[in-house]
């Protein structure tokens, strides 16, 4: 037990809220309850970065004044991410005041220990990326692998530099020596290879005769910071730094991102830190794209965009939470409308929701609606619900962006046994045969109080279903009071409680 800080990167404003921003913080939102869960302390961050010449250029073209435009493009996010439940305890804007001058309060700082240079670049610039890019970073046209469309600008001028190779070979040995810090293990080597050549000083201002939008430099009012260096200090200004107060939760701090911005967080942010002689973050957690259908990059012009809006219409905002939590096991993963329903329809809807509206219905029909009271559970029906415990708390226990997947394949594989359990037991046969009401009492308290675990196990991953479902059977959802490990205790249901007839939590969709 200790205090977790998870923070996911902040999203250009630029344009609407896509999948791949839905993904890292519904994640993030499902570590944030596991953890807590598992009885430690919490802190999520997420929000919308509102500086930097993409944001400028879409702010210019919208007709509206900045801080209108930001308004607005920061309230589409929050909307989304409050519609998908993720229960963030703050909401990150770069145009904050309070960031603002941690930012400035970082760099002066730096310029204080003289780590930053003035001098003369000329290079080419990704406006994509907002990052300058050497010959090996584009393809054999000359373009930005994740911007293929834009054609990188020959750019010179004069700008402010971060020193970064006194810092290289401590970056190295801290990703060698600690194996678990960067996961997927993919990613951690691909950062090795990366560090095989040496680092160039990192750009860290951008001249207002191109990018008005930022942070001012405290040190030349003619500048302001480059969005990157200026977005990355939200992880430390969401918690109080430069005070003190920061260290309450930043050594628990874990950082969820996409591999498109790898080197940026796990490069430069850790450096950044170490040259203020800050630790650096205790964990990233890395996961691939989202493409279409079929494996194809989206793109407007196949119109296999996916909103994700559109699919929490279809599937519930909780049913688009279990498809991303089942379908992202590292690499890149696949969705569509198509696939969103059919995961719905098989594992939610014909699988665990069916099970639920069953069994509830059961109760209902022959012990008048309350939970049966057994003198003790049949052999079998014991042994069902002593591996359902068994395998909550193994995996409650193992919950992490790159084993997710794995709690989901469980909650399936509780529902399919349980499903097997209570058709070869056949309740409606046990129903007609007085001499049989123990066996009758001892299968469907089984099958409720393993619902319960599962909907308990569940409510990272759906909490508002779980919620309605825990409710439904008299039991409160996770986590447990007072900062204690959840318990997933045998028994818990109370015999005699109401079981509620909202029971059919997942209606099947027509696909």
């Amino acid at each position: 037990m200790g205090a977790r800080y998870f923070t996911t990167p902040i999203y250009y404003v630029n344009g609407d809220p896509h999948i791949g921003h839905a993904h890292t913080s519904v994640m993030a939102d499902v570590l944030r309850r596991a953890a807590l869960m598992r009885g430690d302390e919490v802190f999520l961050s997420t929000g919308t970065d509102e500086h930097g010449q993409k944001n400028q250029q879409s702010a210019e073209e919208s007709g509206l004044g900045v801080r209108e435009y930001q308004d607005r493009q920061s309230g589409r996010f929050r909307a989304l991410f409050e519609r998908l439940n993720v229960g963030f305890d703050f909401w990150t804007r770069t145009s904050s005041d309070g960031h603002k001058a941690a930012v400035q309060a970082f760099l002066s700082r730096l310029m204080d220990r003289g780590l930053v240079a003035r001098k003369e670049y000329s290079g080419v610039y990704c406006v994509g990326c907002e990052q300058f890019k050497r010959p090996s970073d584009l393809d054999e046209r000359g373009r930005c692998s994740d911007h293929p469309s834009l054609t990188p600008q020959e750019t010179s001028e004069v700008n402010y530099f971060l020193t970064l190779a006194p810092f290289q070979d401590w970056l190295v040995g801290e990703i060698e020596r600690r194996e678990d810090w960067i996961r997927p293990g993919f990613y951690r080597r691909e950062l090795l290879a990366m560090l095989a050549s040496p680092l160039e000083d990192l750009c860290i201002s951008r001249p207002k005769s191109r990018v008005w939008l930022g942070v001012d430099l405290p040190f030349d009012p003619d500048y302001v910071t480059y969005v990157w260096f200026d977005a990355l200090v939200n992880y430390v200004s969401n918690i109080g730094w430069p005070d003190d107060g920061y260290l309450r939760w930043w050594p628990g701090a874990t950082h969820l991102l996409a591999k498109d911005i790898l080197k940026t967080h796990c490069i430069y942010w850790p450096i950044m830190l170490r040259a203020l002689d800050i630790a650096p973050p205790a964990a990233f957690r890395v996961h691939g794209y989202w493409v279409g259908e079929g494996g194809v990059k989206m793109s407007k012009t196949l119109g296999n965009v996916v909103d994700p809006g559109r699919i929490a219409d279809l599937v519930g905002g909780d049913g688009l939470r279990f498809y991303l939590a089942r379908t992202m096991t590292g690499g890149d993963a696949q969705i569509s409308e198509r696939l969103a329903v059919a995961s719905y329809n098989s594992d939610l809807a014909n699988n665990i929701g069916n099970l639920y509206s069953r069994v509830a219905k059961s109760v209902g029909r022959y012990f008048d609606g309350a939970v049966p009271a057994p003198a003790a559970l049949d052999p079998a029906d014991a042994e069902l619900h002593a591996w359902c415990l068994a395998a909550a708390d193994r995996v409650l226990a193992r919950v992490d962006l790159d084993t997710i997947a794995e709690t989901v394949q469980t909650l399936v594989d509780i529902g399919l046994r349980l499903n097997g359990h209570f058709e070869a037991a056949a309740p409606w046969n046990l129903a007609k045969d007085p001499g049989r009401r123990e066996r009758l009492e001892s299968v469907l308290y089984a099958c409720l109080d393993c619902l319960r675990v599962l909907f308990e196990l569940a409510w990272p991953l759906m909490p508002a279903t779980a919620e309605r479902a825990l409710a439904n059977v008299g039991a409160p959802a996770p986590p447990a009071a007072g900062g204690r490990a959840h318990d997933f205790a045998a028994a818990r249901l109370r015999p005699g409680a109401r079981v509620g007839g909202d029971s059919n939590l997942f209606p099947r969709i027509k696909p």
